[in-house]
């Protein structure tokens, strides 16, 4: 240490020249820094929710939670999974390790519990995310002299309006039921098919998938498959 510092001493145009590099340095840093008032940053967790409405604690458990642990037990990078069953719905969280690589382990998770087809039947679609230290900064409310379809409609264009600006990384809707497709059939027409009401749920069901394809790495990225129909 001794010794750099006496040839710095002696070549004084080195000095200036290292001095001039670390505050460019400094300065390129200083503009081009990512800036956040709340930093999001990942907390290597992820949870499985799965509504059962009418459900008892216990039937929760053993229809819901002890069915997913079982499926997602042994994928690489989860350290310890931890089980919540309350009345009307399950949770699940998954904590991973060090390291692990947290979208990887989140579509397999998410492989895994949509490939689970013994849940109950008044069990609701798994809601599966990540758990992210995200801090709220403003809210924007959104009213009027509107049906709910309309208002929703109208929000709906308003976030994804804000979500244009380059200053503005998370713009989520709240406070708003999610679409319903509403299917009613009489007794009459399922008697003169020869059919039954949980044939034509089956059926409904078989037509409407959403599941994930997994992914594929290319030169130009990862692209994420999912199957719907």
């Amino acid at each position: 240490m001794k010794g750099a510092v006496d040839w710095f001493a002696r070549n004084s145009v080195a000095a200036n020249l290292l001095m001039v590099l670390i505050m460019a340095g400094g300065l390129f840093t200083a503009v081009t820094i990512k800036r956040e008032v709340f930093p999001e940053f990942s907390l290597d967790m992820i949870t499985v929710q799965v509504p059962y409405r009418g459900a008892a604690p216990e039937e929760v458990e053993e229809g819901v939670c002890i069915r997913v642990e079982e499926a997602i037990q042994g994928l690489d990078g989860i350290k310890r999974i931890t089980s919540t069953a309350s009345e009307g719905s399950g949770m699940v969280t998954i904590e991973l390790e060090a390291g692990a690589d947290v979208r990887e382990v989140l579509d397999d998770v998410k492989s895994r519990v949509d490939a689970i087809e013994t849940f109950p039947e008044e069990t609701e679609k798994p809601i599966i995310q990540e758990i992210t230290n995200r801090q709220q900064v403003i809210n924007v409310a959104v009213h009027g002299e509107l049906d709910e379809v309309s208002l929703k409609s109208l929000a709906e264009q308003v976030r994804d309006d804000l979500s244009a600006l380059p200053e503005i990384t998370q713009v989520e809707l709240a406070n708003a039921r999610p679409y319903e497709i509403s299917i009613e059939v009489s007794e009459t027409l399922l008697r003169r098919h020869g059919l039954t009401f949980d044939e034509v749920a089956q059926a409904v069901r078989r037509s409407s998938l959403d599941l994930p394809g997994g992914s594929v790495k290319t030169e130009g990225g990862e692209f994420l498959l999912r199957t719907k129909g």
